[in-house]
């Protein structure tokens, strides 16, 4: 089964870096495109970043410039580095993959950023 398992995440000021890391099982990972969502405190899920099978990447506007999206097919990881962060990053990440097989989107238990002085 399709499993994800977010880390990496914790406390860091305004400004400051940060790396969060997603390790993926169950499934044929450089098969598929993956994508970091997250859900900020009281709000929905917002879409982060897309990668693809080609190692294409595509952004939100919110984070383009100061996020990078990355995939390591041979670890089965993938990673979102996160720079010049706000307090408006604050909020829980999940990594996805969508599952022809099954039809929809999966998702990690997340981890949380906080970016407060």
């Amino acid at each position: 089964q399709v499993q994800l398992v977010e880390s990496g995440g914790g406390l860091v000021q305004p400004g400051g870096s940060l790396r969060v890391s997603c390790a993926a099982s169950g499934f044929t990972f450089n098969e598929h495109w993956m994508y970091w969502v997250r859900q900020a405190p009281g709000r929905g899920l917002e879409w982060v970043a897309t990668i693809t099978t080609s190692d294409n990447t595509y952004y939100a506007d919110s984070v383009k410039g100061r996020f990078t999206i990355s995939r390591d097919n041979d670890k089965n990881t993938l990673d979102l580095q996160m720079n010049s962060l706000e307090p408006e990053d604050t909020a829980v990440y999940y990594c996805s993959v969508f599952s022809w097989r099954d039809g929809k989107y999966y998702g990690g238990k997340g981890t949380l950023v906080t970016v407060s002085s």
